[in-house]
């Protein structure tokens, strides 16, 4: 009967896994994790027990749906109330604007007619003006003939020709009299003429007075006219300014828009970010002169800046990180600090529109001897037996296995180095992290290791509980120590799977891959395959008839035969690509793994590669890479040396050595640091940056380089990873069994007495696999040389868990019953030492010799 896993039965019932676990927890169903697959009867059962539990689940969600309906019926409602009352005010708005408009148009007509009133008031006004005159002649002419006649006519004479000489007067008064308006308070002439104090002067008066009155009202109406057309003007005006800023807003807003759609068509055409076209890239470390020339600004003007910052610097002078965003910023320029990992990496844009899935990329991980390597051969013989999980087949550096229809690609990394190595170089090539953890051994030290790089690269971890067919396996062990270090299983509330395998037995198999699908549809992993391709070096080689060789695994973009590609300081045309079978294929999408035939030279694992259109352009980018490397091995920093320490010191080019001591108990390092304390230290100043106990590992390492220190080593080896590192660095390490030795060598390349000395050279190694028990002979170590090559008089060194217990020679050296003299790497042999029978499985044989070695300076 089919099966059903309880992650499909959950989705069927629209709940979460971890509920549907509880209740066949309550039902005493068997069931341990979402990926657990229930049988036919359960499933039926789980149906008619869960039944009620659906029907009102589905009641509550069509009631939610319900009152969402009605919810989005009353905000519609709402909308068009407000809608409706929005436009109720516009047209209420607009009428009273035409009110005003008309009202405005009314009040302009008074105007002009008061003004006419007034001219026609100023007329009459006039000749009342006219008609003072004349009475002012008159009255003069009147005072003149009585003080000629005063002298000759007495008493009544003069009364009477004093009462007869106004009378014309009076009667052209009384006929002309003026047409004054209603409404004005205007004396009648008449009797301005009577009482004894309205006389002449007077009347003059009065006519100034009503001039004035004339003169005001007419510039009152004026002024009131001209301030109501000068309303009406700036209305105008407005109205037509508002109608060509809106017409110039909306111009602009077009025109941003169009700026807008063609970034991103030209971030689209070159595969970049759009926020990135308008920042300016730099390198860390940037000079003054090459920052001006790069923001297109004079080298002065930085200089200027710099000095007011209070870090004054010549053009030739570094700048940090922190002072170029200082000075571009205050230029107003957006600039861009690339990092040495990011000027060999690209950075690309892709419309979501153009995005697809992708199958998942997988590294599996894991302690020593956990079953990584069988793990990964029952997946390929799971998929070669069986036709329903999809054909599985190993390929350099990649396996590729296809389950109901879907693609995983594994990615055989060579250990944590690889891993480790590619993340430093900014390429995060892995999806998803497949932990492989024995279930009879539990957390181990490796395993603590992969866990924090998978956590530092940011990729979700799948267990794998291996060896669960072992008596003493115990998965539940393995998950509550894991727990220490953040790994929760999914059941306990976790976000983490766990799958419980057998690599022997090859059960579980299917579960894990089932679940790593699982935990790709969780990322919703998509890319671009219709662009340009790129991607990452996984591995390469140089093949004797096929010349550089690299499998690549394709990130974005579908890589063709015949494409031009950069990948680190290598370039070329691919001229031919080879699938997981070996077979010729002539394109690879995105999380595809193929062989690549064509490039100029072996490039690094984790370079990055990226597909040009023009093969001009990668050749010209792979030689600019290239000088940019040589240039940097030329002024790499050199690192001092026992050898070098006094040559430096007397060019005034050293003032302290720098050491970092590993020992194999904490009291040889602090016999040394007295020792080296009680030296005589006025020429040079020796300092112990680090001390710890046991062996010498990467970080120490790279703690040296930084620190231009050396390091020395007490009873304790460098690992194998620390030693390649130091030859790449160019670090320095010496080992001593003897303190006091360390401290001669110290001392006599402080004062420079330093002679040509025996050194020891590394010719191989061995790792113990099986001890044997030979009568009168002793104990013999089964042995598989891993490096090197391992001769009969070879001095042999016995490490223990990077401690070294033993040192001394060989007795014998054997391959099968023959005696021989050297065993290369890859061989197996049998080795017995002289004087040591203590050998136990694990150890590693260390085989050297001592050379003598002059000095070069």
């Amino acid at each position: 009967m089919a099966k059903i896993r309880v992650s499909s039965l959950a989705k069927e019932f629209g709940m979460s896994s971890k509920e549907l676990l509880d209740h066949l927890a309550e039902m005493k169903i068997p069931a341990k994790s979402a990926s657990s697959a229930l049988e036919d009867a359960y499933v039926s059962m789980v149906r008619k027990k869960l039944a009620p539990v659906l029907e009102a689940r589905r009641a509550e969600i069509e009631a939610a749906k319900e009152a969402e309906e009605q919810a989005a019926a009353a905000e519609e409602a709402a909308r068009a109330a407000a809608a409706e009352a929005e436009r109720a005010a516009r047209e209420k708005a607009e009428a009273e604007a035409r009110e005003a408009e008309l009202e405005a148009k009314r009040r302009a007509v008074p105007a002009s007619d008061s003004g006419s009133r007034f001219r026609s008031l100023l007329d009459q006004i006039a000749q009342q003006e006219v008609v003072l005159k004349e009475k002012k002649e008159a009255e003069t002419k009147r005072k003149a003939e009585a003080d000629s006649h005063r002298g000759d006519r007495r008493g009544g004479k003069r009364s009477e020709r004093r009462s007869e000489a106004p009378a014309p007067a009076r009667t052209r008064r009384t006929n002309i009299a003026p047409q004054v308006p209603a409404g004005m308070d205007v004396p009648a002439p008449e009797k301005a003429g009577r009482g004894k104090k309205r006389r002449g002067g007077q009347d003059h008066e009065h006519g100034d007075h009503y001039s004035r009155m004339a003169r005001e009202a007419e510039e009152y109406s004026r002024e009131r006219v001209l301030e109501e057309a000068r309303a009406a003007v700036e209305e105008a005006s407005r109205e037509s300014t508002g109608r060509r800023k809106k017409r110039k807003e909306k111009r602009e807003r077009e025109a941003a828009q169009l700026r807008e759609e063609k970034k991103l068509e030209e971030a689209l055409a070159q595969g970049v970010n759009p926020e990135d076209l308008d920042a300016v890239r730099v390198s860390q470390g940037v000079t003054v002169q090459e920052l001006a020339e790069a923001l297109d600004v004079p080298a002065n003007d930085i200089i200027k800046r710099l000095f007011l910052l209070g870090t004054p610097l010549t053009m030739t002078q570094s700048m940090s990180d922190d002072l170029v965003e200082l000075v571009a910023d205050d230029l107003g320029r957006q600039i861009r600090i690339i990092t040495p990992e990011e000027e060999n990496s690209f950075s690309f844009y892709d419309d979501p529109a153009d995005l697809k899935p992708r199958p998942p990329v997988v590294t599996v991980m894991g302690h020593v001897d956990h079953g990584k390597t069988s793990l990964l051969d029952a997946i390929r013989h799971t998929g070669v037996a069986s036709h329903e999980a999809g054909g599985i087949t190993q390929h350099i550096g990649a396996s590729q296995v296809t389950i109901n229809g879907r693609q995983i690609t594994f990615v055989d990394t060579p250990g944590h180095e690889a891993f480790t190595a590619m993340r430093a170089r900014g390429a995060k090539i892995t999806d998803v992290v497949v932990l492989v953890v024995a279930a009879d051994d539990g957390v181990m030290p490796q395993t603590v290791e992969a866990i924090n790089h998978s956590k530092a690269a940011g990729v979700p971890i799948v267990v794998a509980v291996n060896k669960c067919d072992k008596p003493d396996a115990n998965p539940d062990r393995v998950r509550q120590e894991l727990t220490e270090y953040g790994v929760i299983p999914e059941e306990w509330g976790g976000q983490n799977m766990f799958v419980n395998v057998s690599a022997r037995q090859k059960t579980g198999i299917d579960d894990l891959l089932e679940t790593i699908l699982l935990q790709a549809d969780v990322l919703e992993l998509k890319a671009n395959p219709d662009t340009f391709a790129s991607g990452y070096i996984i591995e390469a080689k140089l093949d004797r008839g096929r010349g550089p060789v690299a499998t690549v695994l394709v990130s974005r973009g579908t890589l063709r035969v015949g494409d031009s590609l950069v990948a680190g300081m290598s370039y070329g045309r691919v001229r031919a690509m080879l699938d997981q079978h070996g077979n010729p294929v002539k394109e690879a999408g995105p999380s595809d793994a193929v062989e690549i035939l064509g490039l100029s030279s072996v490039p690094a694992a984790g370079d990055e590669f990226r597909v040009f259109e023009d093969e001009r352009d990668a050749r010209d980018l792979a030689e600019q890479r290239s000088l940019k490397a040589r240039i940097e091995e030329q002024n790499k920093v050199k690192h001092v040396t026992l050898e070098t320490l006094f040559s430096e010191m007397s060019e005034n080019e050293l003032a302290e050595l720098n050491l970092v001591v590993k020992a194999d108990v904490q009291g040889s390092i602090e016999a040394l640091a007295d020792a080296l304390g009680k030296m005589d230290q006025s020429e040079v100043r020796i300092n112990i940056i680090h001390s710890a106990v046991g062996a010498i590992t990467e970080t120490d390492v790279t703690l040296a380089a930084a620190s231009n220190a050396i390091i020395i080593g007490f009873g304790v080896r460098p690992q194998g990873k620390a030693r390649d590192l130091a030859e790449k660095e160019n670090v320095q390490i010496k080992t001593y069994s003897i303190i006091y030795k360390a401290i001669e060598d110290i001392d006599a390349a402080r004062v420079g007495l330093l002679k040509p000395t025996e050194e020891e050279v590394q010719t191989g190694s061995a790792e113990v696999r099986e001890t044997f028990r030979v009568p009168k002979v002793g104990t013999i170590a089964g042995c598989m040389v891993t490096e090197g090559e391992i001769e009969r008089t070879d001095s042999v060194r016995v490490v223990r868990d990077g401690v070294v217990i033993f040192e001394g020679s060989f007795a014998s050296m054997r391959r099968f019953k023959d005696d021989v003299k050297s065993v290369k790497a890859g061989y197996e042999c049998g080795l017995g030492i002289e004087k040591y029978q203590d050998i136990k499985v694990g150890d590693i044989l260390e085989a050297f010799k001592v050379v003598e070695v002059a000095r070069t300076e």
